[in-house]
């Protein structure tokens, strides 16, 4: 049940939606497109599914070119934002639904209704109507009528996005063992990074249309292939400074000079970006860290934590530090950054090497 694309792109109107793609998905795999509002992951799926044609390039399943095929002759299931269910019908009703439109046999439907409402813990709710459950409950209902059609495809095009924080919690962690279970590909949207590193499984990070890396989900966000996918896979998306290593030199793009040896001794002379995800800036460092001077613009407290926006040279930069802190607009704070935290990309935003502690992991 392999999902290949090959070459595909998407144009409307003299507008590139997709950039000439190559994807190849394996069954039984979660994979996650991730990427931030009108990156391309919809209509990527929308390509996957066979609602859209591509402009140029192939779609291959298990082989066979399905890309002048219709969306209602393939086994391809799909899940939106907006959940839909049949008002009207009730939960068993709703799921059976597909199977009845194939035409499939009453005892068929019964047994398979049953076992995908039982994965579902819907059971109990079989007889209600859609609207007498609650959001996460809805959402299920939904997901088990996918299901239920033995779709070798499942997308779920940000399924969660409109559920509150308990529910997406909860069926975040469900999810990945309903895929196990059923052996289809599962593509699977979603404009957070956290809740791509929840999921597992393989990640495409998406960028203007552009597929930017591919990979397990981990290795792409420990070491991500370039700038653009580093900001990507970061929330809020990482930080970054110019600096120059010249013998036993290293320059800052504040003008600050250093020892070359922070950043290990397989650091070649020349210009690079560094950059450093939110989470490993400090209020208070060590002997070890490198400090920062910068300009506090504002800061956000969440609870446990303390998103901190600054400035530093014209450059702006977000720490998320443990704790709350109370701290003024316009003041001037020290950051600290262990150097084991920093990337290295060269001046066209490839990585050269990742941060030290990413390749410990």
């Amino acid at each position: 049940m392999t999902l290949k694309l090959d070459n595909v792109s998407k144009r409307v109107g003299g507008h590139v939606h997709i950039h000439p793609t190559d994807l190849t998905l394996e069954p039984g795999t979660m994979n996650v497109l991730l990427g931030p509002t009108s990156a391309g992951k919809t209509t990527l799926m929308r390509l996957m599914a066979g609602l859209d044609k591509p402009t140029q390039g192939r779609i291959l399943w298990q082989g066979d070119d399905v890309t002048d095929q219709r969306v209602q002759d393939r086994k391809v299931a799909m899940v939106y934002q907006q959940f839909i269910n049949y008002p009207t019908m009730s939960v068993y009703d709703n799921i059976a639904s597909p199977m009845r439109l194939s035409g499939a046999k009453k005892d068929e439907i019964d047994t398979r209704v049953r076992e995908t409402a039982e994965l579902m813990q819907l059971t109990p709710q079989l007889d209600r109507k859609p609207l007498e459950l609650s959001g996460g409950q809805q959402q299920r209902c939904a997901l088990a009528r996918a299901l239920v059609k033995n779709a070798g495809l499942v997308l779920l095009d940000e399924p969660l996005a409109n559920l509150d924080y308990k529910l997406r919690e909860e069926l975040r962690a469900e999810i990945p063992k309903i895929f196990e279970q059923s052996g289809s590909i599962f593509v699977y949207a979603t404009t957070e990074p956290e809740e791509a590193l929840l999921l597992g499984g393989n990640c495409a990070t998406l960028w203007q249309g552009r597929v930017t890396q591919f990979g397990p989900t981990p290795s792409v966000y420990r070491k991500p292939a370039d700038t653009t996918t580093a900001r990507v896979f970061s929330d809020p998306p990482m930080n970054f400074l110019d600096i120059e290593k010249t013998g036993d030199t290293l320059r800052l793009g504040d003008g600050s000079e250093r020892p070359a040896s922070l950043l290990g001794g397989d650091v070649a002379d020349g210009t690079y970006t560094a950059g450093f995800r939110p989470n490993h800036l400090e209020l208070h460092g060590n002997g070890d860290s490198m400090a920062f001077d910068a300009t506090l613009s504002v800061t956000e407290i969440t609870g446990s934590e303390t998103f901190i926006h600054m400035t530093h040279h014209g450059a702006n930069w977000v720490g998320l530090v443990h704790g709350v802190h109370s701290l003024t607009p316009g003041e001037q704070v020290t950051v600290h950054l262990h150097p084991r935290h920093i990337y290295l990309f060269d001046t066209s935003g490839a990585l050269v090497r990742p941060a030290p502690y990413a390749e410990a992991a």
